[in-house]
């Protein structure tokens, strides 16, 4: 498949032209999706990630329907020595699924789902974004346990952990995957399971798209709704601390049934819920998703209602796949976006401290920072047992987000983000970070986020199934 393509391909922008350094003719001949160049129709919005800050132009966008596609885009990149970037659902907020002047394998147009509701088993594709998945297994009154954004990938988000509001009952998403269909860097299809390539298996559950391009996940089901408790309380920035403070209280006692996000420096948002007079107010949030009765919600939030009344509320039984796209409007397509995050042992009252004084100091209404736990299930999965990166015991990931829908306010909020992180950081329990929040690729941070043990064991595991570091698009772990 090598060889000099046989036309130039100009940019309409300004004075730029692209002249590809393969046969684009032969790789169309061997795939069933699309090749796209730029300036070609469907190229710039192929290339349009979540994060719309990303602006990276690849030579060449493999647009694949099929493993084989896949196969052969991955030759093609490693035979002609180009930059390969993989885009599952496009969300991760570095803008990892692209590069500049490399080859892109987009698998978004890879939409198969197949529920076995007898055996509680999906088959799903990297296409396929976590609505997509909720609606499909929600037929069936079942579910995978997952994130909490629905517009988000199922396959960037598996491979790197995966948390929601199911972690406690069920644990991350790799806990729940039973096998994968691989594309590897020598262009070879694999099956890894606890049978299979079990070394491959064990390191694609954390380590994110280091090993190969996943083309088919087979996770476990559990039964879910469809509906579920849904509760929303907001406090006023004014009304202090205390009520921050009795938030973690209660997130810190939550039963494996229910799961939530705690969000601090949250503005309102202009929701039909929320009384007109509060838009946009500064303040913080407890979002609670509880699988058991109505009555065990209001338990969880009894000491708040009783000596913290919030100054708004949504308390209501919702559908599971209405709960999971609650927050969607939180993280809109095409927004700016910057992050940075850190495990912490427990929430204690130095970091909400951190967390509340800083929350003047933003100055756009969509940033925020958030604090997630990792409870029940989660920990109690021993810590070798997969490839996360973070230790399997109870513990909180802590997340600073900026958020804009201009360069100029963005460029404030990171630093915003930045200095807030820095406050925190003597705080956390370890300097490693949640790989699908990873904000660098600094090398000494990935290896304390999987621990020295488990990240020899992975960068082994890479040296035989990725010597040459094709896969590095990623939270990259160096092969040994």
């Amino acid at each position: 498949m090598t060889g000099i393509a046989h036309s130039t391909v100009g940019f309409e922008e300004g004075e730029m032209t692209s002249t590809a350094r393969f046969d684009v003719d032969a790789l169309r001949a061997r795939i069933a999706g699309a090749a796209l160049l730029p300036g070609e129709a469907g190229y710039d919005d192929a290339r349009s990630l979540w994060n719309g800050e990303i602006d990276r132009r690849p030579a060449v966008i493999v647009q694949c329907r099929t493993a084989a596609d896949v196969a052969a885009a991955v030759e093609l990149a490693r035979e002609e020595g180009l930059e390969l970037a993989v885009r599952g659902g496009a969300h991760g907020v570095a803008g990892r699924a692209i590069c500049d002047d490399g080859l892109m394998i987009d698998l978004s147009t890879m939409k198969s789902i197949s529920v076995d509701s007898a055996r509680r088993r999906a088959v799903v594709q990297p296409g396929v974004s976590l609505a997509e998945l909720d609606a499909a297994t929600q037929e069936h009154g079942l579910a995978v346990p997952a994130g909490t954004v629905s517009h988000t990938g199922i396959a960037g988000l598996t491979l790197g952990g995966g948390m929601g509001y199911l972690t406690g009952l069920y644990g991350l998403t790799i806990d729940n995957l039973l096998r994968a269909e691989v594309v590897l860097a020598d262009g070879s299809i694999v099956t890894a399971s606890a049978d299979e390539h079990p070394d491959l298996f064990w390191a694609l559950r954390g380590g994110g798209g280091n090993f190969g391009v996943v083309t088919s996940f087979e996770f476990r089901l559990h039964p879910v709704g469809p509906e579920v408790q849904f509760a929303l309380l907001f406090w006023h920035h004014d009304a202090g601390i205390a009520p921050v403070r009795a938030c973690r209280d209660v997130v810190s006692e939550l039963p494996d049934q229910a799961g939530c996000l705690f969000a601090i420096g949250l503005n309102a948002p202009p929701a039909p819920f929320v009384p007109e007079e509060h838009h946009f107010a500064l303040g913080s949030a407890l979002i609670l998703v509880s699988f058991g009765s109505a009555e065990e919600q209001a338990r969880i939030l009894e000491p708040l209602h009783r000596d913290f009344p919030p100054l708004f509320e949504l308390v209501t039984p919702m559908p599971y796949t209405g709960a999971q796209q609650a927050i969607d409007d939180s993280a809109p397509w095409g927004g700016l976006y910057y992050e940075k995050s850190l495990y912490l042992d427990e929430l204690g009252d130095d970091a909400l401290e951190v967390l509340f004084s800083r929350a003047r100091a933003k100055t756009s209404p969509m940033s925020f920072s958030f604090a997630f736990p990792l409870i029940g299930e989660y920990a109690r999965v021993a810590d070798d047992a997969t490839a996360y990166g973070g230790r399997r015991s109870v513990q909180f990931v802590v997340d600073v987000v900026a958020a804009s829908t201009d360069a100029e306010t963005l460029a404030a909020e990171r630093q915003w983000v930045r200095d807030t992180a820095d406050l925190l950081r003597p705080l956390a329990g370890t300097a490693g970070a949640y790989v699908n929040y990873f904000d660098s690729d600094d090398d000494d941070r990935v290896r304390a986020t999987y621990g020295a043990a488990k990240y020899d064991r992975l960068a082994e595991i890479k040296g035989r199934y990725d010597p040459a570091n094709l896969f590095r698009g990623n939270v990259n772990i160096k092969p040994a």
